[in-house]
């Protein structure tokens, strides 16, 4: 079954858990110093919020998944809709373990597709995001936006 997923950037961690807290009815089911998430099922939802993300608000968007077949499902979809794709693999990312592909779409919002195998101990696997950004990849946009259209007269 999929969920789906949204992070956001906040300056203040603590007032922004008792917002969503309360928005949601619901306690985060993972705290950390920089991160909380909520796994809702009315609405079926992550929600994620870090004081890590590169900007203030919608950081990315995803889809995450339960089996390995959704996520390959997903992945097919993209390719088929002439998006290029970002295969980041496995990688751990926001105190997890995940499997995960990446594509922006025509706005520029990133969007991960991916599947998350178990809990980590630490925010990211990448020196590089030790200490700041959240997970969204540094890719040139190029490698992560839309594929030029192949019909006459459009881009």
């Amino acid at each position: 079954m999929k969920r789906f997923h949204i992070h956001i950037g906040v300056d203040n961690l603590d007032e922004a858990i008792g917002f969503y807290s309360a928005l949601f009815g619901a306690a985060p089911v993972k705290a950390k110093p920089d991160y909380a998430k909520w796994m809702l099922d009315d609405p079926r939802v992550n929600f994620a919020i870090s004081t890590r993300a590169n900007k203030k608000g919608v950081d990315h968007l995803g889809i995450q998944v339960e089996e390995e077949s959704e996520l390959n499902e997903l992945r097919s979809r993209l390719e088929r809709a002439d998006m290029t794709v970002l295969e980041e693999g496995a990688t751990t990312c926001c105190y997890a373990r995940s499997d995960k592909s990446w594509v922006q779409d025509p706005s520029g919002i990133p969007w991960e597709a991916y599947r998350t195998m178990e809990d980590a101990q630490f925010f990211s696997e990448r020196m590089d995001h030790a200490e700041s950004a959240c997970c969204t990849p540094e890719a040139p946009v190029e490698l992560i936006s839309l594929k030029p259209s192949t019909k006459k007269g459009e881009r």
